[in-house]
């Protein structure tokens, strides 16, 4: 299976400690080509429907005309075997907020 960075796939985050985000859920795929190409892991950020304004590194999305948060505060590295079936892509300016939200939390 063909894996690109910044489609969305449904995976299977369980089983989870604590805080974690869990169950079955959306998630953006983060790890660029090259790595998904050449690695049995991929790194991701799962989405969630809870909206909270307060959280300074979640970044708005719409998926399937469902608005809903990137978590970027729960970046998780993953099997491929978690995947399950893909359902979409993010949009161009989905894909530019993501990267200055990503920038922000772990380069400056």
């Amino acid at each position: 299976m063909v894996i690109m960075q910044y489609e969305i796939y449904w995976v299977n985050l369980d089983p989870t400690q604590g805080s974690e985000i869990s169950k079955k859920r959306p998630c953006v795929i983060i790890s660029p080509d090259e790595l998904n190409t050449s690695l049995n892991t991929i790194i991701v950020a799962p989405l969630t429907s809870t909206i909270r304004i307060n959280y300074p590194w979640r970044t708005l999305c719409v998926v399937n005309g469902k608005t809903g948060v990137i978590a970027i505060d729960q970046l998780r590295t993953i099997d491929r075997s978690r995947l399950a079936n893909k359902m979409g892509h993010l949009a161009g300016l989905e894909i530019n907020a993501l990267k200055e939200s990503l920038k922000q939390m772990l380069v400056d």
